[in-house]
């Protein structure tokens, strides 16, 4: 029996706007759309796989480059390969005309442009790949990635942009829906670190003691404006401090993480597994957030993981993305040990509850892993040509 062959490779700009009621704002800005780039990966014995790549770690974003990336720079590497293989052409897309060399010596000899949507790109195939081995085998990918560890995984309500007074009422809604963790965002999209201060006593007392809350900065902070919200906050038992202050000084969040006992999370933009070991050796961080659409999909997500466990580092996924970059993060926790709990978008978000037939329902405040083949989702065409943008 001959061996499939990959037969088309391709990505398309999805954008979900946004009714004026629903939208919010943030220190990215007013959000009207929802977007990210759906990859699909298609054999000769007519098969398909999808990934999901993004640009920008929010919703906003233009996405005619990294799907211009995915036609013009990956495609041509892809035709014709076994899509089975999937290290090998993980290291084919990112050592480009080296790849040769990387197999040969060892290590890696990346492409010049090997970070930014070069690595987006990657990642969406690297998804598709993934849910394309799943799907010819017949088991869900957590299978291929050492079976699972757990049935179900904790999740949490990732929204809370209410102002003083409102958040309250907000994260109350959460907890209503069955949530027992909470993120509200907080850094410069304050007026100041007092009013930061006291959204955080708001949501605890609305939460409640037993529900995790956690706060995202999205890296607005400057270390000592950071000191000084930990210190404001430290009596309401925060789960975690998310990009507290730039990612692009790292030292920073280390000064940081030796003056609070709030745990610091970060990751969701870094990109491979070589920042987030800067950030592990500068001991800066206790949870770090790979996005699998940003960070270079399942495969990278799992070297991501097993640098973080030699830390005794804990790894919450950044999730913040449609229907297929859920389903991959919940297939990379049911198989990783310490990978603990989820984002679960609370934005209004389309591309995650009507791209696919399939749901994600919260049971007893977790996410429950499906069996199904592959990730487990498949975008309705109908809905994706709905959403599909055409410049």
């Amino acid at each position: 029996m001959s061996s499939p062959r990959i037969s088309s490779v391709r990505a398309q700009w999805l954008q979900a706007p946004i009714p004026p009621e629903k939208r919010h704002t943030s220190d990215f800005g007013l959000m009207d759309s929802f977007n990210t780039a759906l990859v699909a990966v298609d054999t000769d014995d007519g098969l398909t796989g999808y990934g999901e790549a993004k640009v920008h770690v929010g919703s906003a974003g233009d996405y005619a480059a990294v799907c211009a990336v995915v036609a013009h720079e990956l495609r041509p590497l892809l035709l014709g390969e076994d899509p089975r293989q999937i290290g090998g052409l993980w290291q084919k897309m990112y050592n480009g005309a080296r790849a040769h060399l990387a197999r040969e010596h060892g290590r890696s000899f990346p492409v010049l442009g090997r970070r930014g949507i070069t690595i987006s790109a990657i990642s969406g195939v690297d998804i598709a790949l993934w849910d394309l081995l799943g799907k010819r085998l017949g088991v869900p990918v957590y299978q291929l990635l050492g079976g699972r560890c757990r049935d179900r995984i904790l999740a949490y309500a990732s929204g809370g942009w209410a102002g003083p007074g409102a958040i309250g009422a907000e994260v109350r809604r959460f907890v209503e829906m069955g949530y027992r963790a909470v993120k509200i965002r907080s850094g410069l999209n304050d007026a100041s670190i007092d009013v930061s201060a006291e959204r955080v006593r708001e949501a605890r007392e609305a939460a409640g003691a037993e529900v995790g809350l956690m706060i995202d900065g999205h890296g607005t902070l400057s270390v000592a404006e950071a000191k000084r919200l930990c210190r404001k906050i430290e009596t309401y038992d925060v789960a975690w401090f998310e990009e507290p202050t730039p990612i692009d000084f790292p030292d920073g969040m280390r000064e940081l993480r030796e003056n609070t006992d709030i745990p610091i999370a970060a990751g969701e933009s870094e990109q491979t597994r070589y920042p987030f070991r800067d950030l592990l050796e500068r001991r800066a961080v206790d949870i770090v957030q790979p996005d699998l659409s940003i960070s270079g999909g399942l495969s990278e997500a799992r070297h991501i993981a097993s640098l973080a466990s030699a830390y005794q580092v804990q790894v919450a996924p950044h999730l913040w993305g449609g229907a297929v970059l859920f389903a991959a993060g919940l297939h990379l926790a049911a198989a990783t040990p310490n990978v603990t709990i989820l984002e679960h978008c609370h934005g209004h978000n389309p591309l995650l509850r009507e791209l696919v037939p399939e749901q994600f329902e919260l049971v007893d405040g977790c996410i429950e892993v499906n069996d199904r083949p592959g990730l487990g989702v498949t975008p309705d065409p109908a809905a994706a040509d709905r959403f599909t943008l055409r410049g």
